[in-house]
């Protein structure tokens, strides 16, 4: 493996060191160089201009830069450049037309989105097919596309693997392969997943993996993988910092208790934008947001328990201003790239140095200003000494702040006398409703159930099914199917007695088909006329439940009242 370390200011060649390069100075479609053009994409970063010339020659890259420097494009354009798109010249001449050219695999799947819409973006004046394959989504459209014929594909591992194993994505054909947050796919367990996918690719293909660290493990995947490819680290001789350099680092030592006060209070800041909130659990997440919205912030959430159609809402709600808080566990720490965020919060320490890097990269993004705040507990200190001592941020002992501290005010430039609620006058935003939530044909969502927040997943919500709504519901109430069922056992479901495997129903069940024995059968027949108060609680039993259904209620319950013993069909004739 060829490891070449090219800095922006270090000897290098011209091709890769013009001074000032727009994307016009380098050999790739003028197509692209406009389409980037109309969207004001004219010049590289250091990433991007190191990265072209080596990938246009059909070298092997691994590409090592920090988070926020540009890594989509460096892959995205010369991908770009090798596909062939309907009615351009030589794609008639392909061997399978239609069949994928490039292969993206992410791992997540915001991720893949944002990475769909950078290449359509550079497209915009081709008729390249960019289709996204992720799950969540119903299968139907992409295998619909897939037949119908796609360029390139973007997607995560555990959907493209169920595809490929359908025989739904040929990889036959696939000329380009990147793998973009490789580290992060490593974490997540997708390393199987991934070389899979690659072992069904053609072994000339052209490979390019980027990522912001570089694990023995994706190392020693790219050397098996990979052809003597280019190592290239974007690195900025004057910036040592595994850190984004224009992102201000302020870390507090904050009480549980206190939190959401001290939040309420920099959510409040001057000149704050756009803001994502990391919280460690999908539990933190929901309840930090529902407290913001309560107290009048325009707050949405992303987390593994929401379907994939609310995260999307989230997102795009998000991106279009009309939340400017985003709660979110890790799912947005990897490669999501939203302009004017300008602050970035960690609720709780993170759990490593790694994970700290990818949170705080979310702001200070394409050499603008950033603010990333960390709140640390007692709990957490010996933690966050191995952060700070990794990283080197010089803070190994975090300032004690509440929500009444004065240097909260002076460090974050909060207005003096900022209480924990949002003025009525500072509502101005839309609020998270305001985006509508698009329809995906979610796996396991039952439709026109209701449903909440978990439909989307089919995950635990009450309303809308269990995760196996889709294979015939298992929910508590989506059993649309049984909801006509007779009722009995004392208002029960029949479906409760159906065969649930518990011993108490099979009881029933076999009660209420036929009696046990003929004498319980008379004695519940001769009750009525008895007299004295055996007999009257039999009769009040009896009204309670005429049905045959009922007597199991009764068998179950049969216990001595008052010290009597005639409530029971059996004890009915000695009354």
């Amino acid at each position: 493996m060829t490891t070449t370390d090219i800095q922006p200011d270090s000897a290098a060649p011209s091709s890769v060191q013009a001074t000032n390069p727009s994307f016009a100075d380098f050999d790739i479609r003028p197509e692209i160089v406009t389409a980037l053009a109309a969207v004001g994409i004219t010049h590289p970063f250091a990433i991007q201009a190191m990265t072209l010339p080596v990938a246009l020659a059909g070298h092997d890259i691994i590409g090592q830069a920090k988070t926020g420097t540009g890594k989509t494009l460096g892959f995205g354009i010369p991908l770009l450049h090798r596909v062939i798109s309907p009615g351009e010249e030589g794609y008639d001449d392909l061997p399978a037309p239609g069949k994928p050219q490039a292969l993206v695999v992410v791992p997540t799947r915001e991720l893949a989105v944002q990475v769909a819409n950078d290449l359509a973006t550079a497209s915009t004046n081709r008729s390249v097919r960019v289709l996204r394959v992720y799950g969540g989504r119903a299968y139907e459209p992409q295998v619909s596309a897939l037949k119908t014929g796609v360029d390139v594909v973007v997607g995560t591992p555990g959907r493209m693997i169920d595809l490929l194993n359908q025989g739904f994505l040929d990889l036959s054909r696939v000329g380009c392969v990147v793998l973009d947050e490789a580290d992060e796919m490593l974490d997540l367990g997708f390393l199987p997943d991934v070389e899979k996918l690659l072992s069904r690719t053609p072994a000339s293909r052209h490979t390019m993996l980027f990522s912001a660290t570089m694990p023995g493990a994706v190392v020693a995947m790219a050397r098996r993988y990979m052809t003597q490819p280019t190592h290239i680290r974007a690195n900025d001789p004057d910036d040592e910092s595994r850190l984004v350099k224009d992102t201000k680092q302020v870390v507090y030592r904050a009480h549980a208790m206190d939190k959401v006060e001290v939040l309420a209070r920099i959510l409040q800041a001057r000149g704050r934008g756009l803001t994502i909130v990391f919280a460690r659990t999908k539990r933190t997440c929901a309840k930090v947001a529902d407290e913001l919205i309560a107290r009048g912030f325009a707050a949405g959430a992303i987390h593994g328990d929401l379907g994939q159609g609310a995260r999307e809402q989230a997102l795009r709600a998000f991106r279009n201003g009309k939340v400017d808080v985003l709660v979110a566990t890790d799912v947005a720490a990897r490669g999501i790239d939203v302009e004017d965020v300008t602050h970035v919060i960690n609720y709780q320490c993170t759990e490593d140095d790694k994970i700290y890097l990818h949170r705080t990269g979310r702001t200070g993004r394409a050499g603008k200003k950033g603010t990333a705040v960390t709140f640390v507990d007692w709990d957490d200190m010996p933690r966050w000494g191995l952060i700070n001592k990794a990283l080197e941020l010089g803070i190994p002992e975090p300032l004690e702040t509440y929500s009444s501290s004065e240097h909260l005010y002076t460090d974050l430039d909060i207005p003096v006398g900022t209480k924990g609620t949002l003025p009525r006058s500072a509502r101005v935003r839309e609020g998270l409703d305001a985006e509508a939530l698009e329809d995906l044909g979610e796996t396991g969502k039952r439709h026109g159930s209701g449903g909440g927040h978990d439909t989307g997943r089919g995950g635990s919500g009450h309303s809308g099914g269990g995760r196996d709504a889709g294979r015939g519901g298992s929910g508590r109430s989506g059993r649309s199917e049984r909801s006509g069922e007779r009722r009995s056992d004392g208002g029960r479901s029949s479906e409760a007695r159906s065969g649930a495997g518990r011993t108490r129903t099979r009881h029933s069940d076999t009660t209420s088909q036929a009696p046990r024995n003929p004498v319980g059968a008379a004695g519940a027949s001769n009750v009525g006329p008895l007299s004295g108060p055996a007999g009257s609680d039999a009769a009040a039993a009896t009204g309670a439940g005429a049905g045959a259904g009922d007597r199991p209620r009764r068998r179950r319950n049969r216990r001595p009242h008052g010290g009597e013993a005639g409530a029971t069909p059996s004890s009915a004739p000695q009354a």
